[in-house]
């Protein structure tokens, strides 16, 4: 379950745009533009060019789904943590704190670009 709650942490693994359920899209405002998206077994994390959206599915057949919204405008600190040059696996960290304090900390697996996530994060929170 992908919830923002304080210390949680998820294992996290990249997916096509094109994979993101079809009723994150509908939350989307003007302008809003998925910039990365990722997995657990069921459950998705979305990072768009102005928040991060967590899709919750629930239940035995998956139909009941959580959407959960945290604007980049709410965190208060983040920390990036890049995978070595040589080290056997490629993985990669993210943690947000939020402003109401609760912490959100992202274990992305594999090649993903976590410095492009960092600069989107940095836009937002630095302005």
């Amino acid at each position: 379950m992908i919830s923002f709650n304080k210390d949680s942490a998820w294992d996290l693994k990249p997916i096509p745009v094109s994979d993101v359920r079809d009723e994150v899209n509908g939350l989307l405002i003007d302008g809003e533009e998925i910039a990365a998206a990722f997995k657990t077994v069921r459950d998705q994390l979305i990072f768009t060019n102005k928040r991060v959206i967590s899709v919750d599915v629930q239940g035995i057949t998956g139909k009941r789904k959580s959407f959960s919204s945290m604007p980049y405008s709410k965190v208060q600190f983040f920390s990036v943590q890049t995978p070595g040059f040589a080290e056997i696996i490629p993985d990669s960290e993210l943690v947000l704190t939020f402003s109401n304090g609760y912490v959100a900390k992202f274990e992305f697996k594999g090649g993903t670009d976590i410095g492009k996530i960092g600069r989107m994060i940095s836009d937002y929170v630095l302005k």
